[in-house]
């Protein structure tokens, strides 16, 4: 074709000494829209085969000097794809034969008739053109063989064929870097020979149906055996093609690819467990335990038979946490999670519900003196001390308080609170000890009655007060923020930290007018802000106030009312707020966002965690857990806030760590790129005016490994 669309016409060239027929030869030629160029002689004609090879030659063999035969030799010897007409008045066999032998595609004795002539020419450059075309199709093909075992070989999948049978009959290199198998161990070998065990029904049933001719692409996950034991196991996407092929004998064969999928397997591991554990102790959490509960009782209804539900509050360990550190505090909780595992079933499960409470759940028993039983046990091997380095000998002890299918509830939740409800009664005698529930003590607990009244009281008598914990950075230890902390002056139990009264003032609502009251007390700190410019403000709020129909609209009603930055106000949600994901509660956060005020994630990673919602939802901060932080110097535990940091980073997010004690703890999220910090490293939490005293202290503890 040429760039004008138009098909070129064929350029023919025509060899012959006389003139006369030259001429002729030409016209006749060009009259057929044939491009025609003519040489006197052999010498000419191999100048412009040099030049130029045209598409077809008309050689006459018998010419002076340089003859037919010579040209025909050049064209053999330069390897040119120029077919060659004869045309001679040589008749002899041997002449013929020669020309033949030596190139020559046809043979024209003259004199000849014009038609002949022509449709010569026209066979010779159809053959000249149907030769073109094979060429160019073989080209292609082995052009295409070439890419297509470069791919083939160079794939990050194994790709194999098998035959009916399932033995390998091809497979690449791939399978010798995921697997440890040479390519030549897997010829003839069956393909559920490389099956685990506990997949190997699936990927019979899956392998049977690839033979059948099918309209889609089949794929299934597969545990595959590595050749050496010591490798960790391995899983697979294997996929076979819709329509099986056969070879040239006919036997139909399976292609397919199995790539590996280990590390997402791995990944969807580790996410499902941080979902259902405690990453502090590696118990299931409080949604694995509901979900072990209600089962258990399916199965207690099915069999008739009793189970067993246990509240553990351990004693002393605030005084330990309090004077020692969280991070001894943190070590305790995780070596009596141990101490109380190696008291129970192997189909028993315990859970730490929150703080220093476990939660144990016997399935099966025989009557509550068996439960009891288990009771003691783990009493009794709380009152050995524990030794967690140093000289430090520490005791606890636990109140337990026991509820027993049926009689002691028959729901999930009856059992959970009446479970409650008796440890809270044995924990009033001050002592460690067991009380099984009894039907009298349903809705009588002194002490949380006796809680709730004072908290009454306490919001009229405004009893509460605010302490703050500097935010800082963790490079220069510049004051960037504060998050207030309230704190409850009891005029008979004295000073109460959050964890002692608010749940009892979100089960009675009362948290409604505490988080106002908080709110409206923090808003006013014009005196910081004129010594410490843009000081943030974190606050958190209790998810009872942010349902509230008016939450929004009292929240920037305060804002203006006190004339506190909007910007500078970042509100801290539970995540648990955050996977409701109502359209409701959505466009609550939005219209707060609109305004300037920030959303920060508290406590990030211990909930029920989804990674999805913080893509869609307005979340401007996450704050690393102090359970995370305080595991970041331990070998193979700092990858979780690793993880949390570069998580942060990919969304455009800020980042927060929380319980930052030691210098090795600020260093190593320094490194991480974390840009605030928050924990006893800095500062205890403290009223605002001996903050802003300390603040050029924080500047020292910007230390550098």
């Amino acid at each position: 074709m040429t760039e004008s669309g138009q098909t070129k016409s064929p350029r023919i060239l025509v060899v012959d000494d006389d003139a006369r027929l030259l001429d002729s030869v030409r016209q006749l030629l060009e009259l057929q829209t044939f491009t025609v160029e003519t040489a006197p002689g052999g010498g000419a004609a191999i100048e412009i085969l040099r030049r130029d090879p045209p598409d077809l030659l008309l050689l006459d063999l018998c010419m002076p000097e340089l003859g037919g035969r010579d040209v025909l030799r050049f064209i053999q010897a330069a390897g040119l794809a120029v077919p060659v007409v004869v045309i001679s008045g040589n008749t002899s066999v041997d002449d013929v034969a020669g020309a033949l032998r030596e190139g020559a595609s046809d043979y024209l004795k003259k004199p000849y008739q014009p038609d002949e002539l022509l449709a010569t020419v026209r066979n010779a450059l159809h053959k000249k053109e149907l030769e073109d075309a094979n060429r160019n199709m073989r080209t292609r093909l082995e052009r295409s063989e070439r890419l297509h075992r470069l791919i083939v070989n160079n794939s990050p999948d194994i790709v194999f064929i098998l035959d009916r049978e399932g033995r390998f009959r091809f497979v690449n290199s791939r399978v010798h870097e995921l697997l440890g198998y040479s390519r030549q161990d897997l010829l003839d070998t069956r393909v559920l020979d490389l099956v685990e065990p506990d997949d190997h029904e699936k990927a019979e049933y899956f392998f049977e149906q690839a033979g059948r001719s099918h309209a889609h692409i089949r794929s299934v996950e597969l545990a595959l055996k590595p050749r050496e034991m010591a490798r960790t196991r391995r899983y697979f996407e294997v996929a076979v093609w819709p329509t099986a092929a056969s070879d040239d004998t006919g036997e139909t064969l399976i292609y397919g690819t199995a790539r590996d999928i280990t590390d997402r397997k791995e990944s969807e591991a580790f996410i499902n467990f941080q979902a259902y554990h405690d990453l502090l102790t590696r118990l299931p959490n409080r949604a694995l335990f509901r979900d072990r509960v209600d089962v258990a009782i399916a199965q207690a209804q099915r069999h008739s038979h009793p189970l067993a539900v246990m509240f553990i509050d351990l004693n002393r360990f605030k005084v330990i946490n309090d004077s020692l550190g969280h991070t001894i505090g943190d070590r305790l909780l995780q070596a009596v999670a141990q101490r109380l595992l190696g008291c129970i079933r192997k189909g028993d499960t315990l859970s730490r519900f929150g703080g220093d409470e476990f939660t144990l759940l016997l399935p099966e028993i025989s009557d509550k003196n068996a439960a009891v039983e288990v009771a003691e046990k783990i009493l009794q091997s709380l009152s050995t001390p524990f030794h967690l380095g140093g000289d430090h000998e520490l005791y606890v002890g636990a109140s337990i308080g026991i509820a027993i299918y049926p009689e002691g509830g028959d729901t999930l939740e009856a059992l959970i609170r009446h479970a409650d409800i008796a440890m809270y009664r044995e924990k009033n005698t001050g002592k460690n000890g067991i009380r099984l529930f009894a039907p009298e003590m349903h809705g009588n607990t002194p002490h949380r009655l006796q809680l709730e009244q004072d908290l009454r009281k306490a919001l009229e008598r405004e009893e509460f007060h605010i302490l703050y914990q500097p935010q800082v950075d963790g490079e220069t230890g510049q004051l960037l923020g504060v998050e207030a902390l309230i704190r409850w002056d009891h005029p008979d139990r004295g000073v109460l930290g959050p964890a002692e009264f608010i749940p009892v003032a979100e089960d009675t609502r009362l948290i409604v007018d505490l988080d106002r009251a908080t709110l409206r007390n923090v808003c006013d700190i014009r005196d910081a802000h004129r010594r410490v410019k843009d000081l943030r403000l974190a606050v958190n709020l209790s998810p009872v106030l942010i349902e509230r129909d008016d939450f929004v609209d009292g929240v920037l009603g305060l804002l203006v009312e006190t004339g506190f930055p909007p910007e500078l106000l970042e509100i801290e949600i539970t995540e648990s707020l955050l996977m409701s994901d109502t359209h409701d509660t959505v466009a609550k956060l939005n219209r707060l966002c609109e305004a300037g005020v920030q959303v920060a994630v508290d406590d990030f990673g211990t909930g029920y965690s989804s990674l999805s919602y913080l893509q869609k939802l307005p979340v401007h901060t996450l704050k690393i857990d102090r359970s995370f932080t305080h595991t970041i110097c331990t070998e193979g535990e700092a990858c979780i806030v690793n993880a949390i940091v570069s998580m942060a980073r990919g969304l455009q997010m800020n980042i927060i760590a929380e319980g930052v004690e030691t210098s090795s703890q600020q260093n190593y999220l320094r490194r991480l790129g974390c840009p605030m910090m928050q924990g006893f490293l800095f500062g205890h939490p403290s009223p605002l005016a001996d903050l802003l005293q300390q603040e050029s202290d924080f500047g020292r503890h910007t230390v550098r490994s």
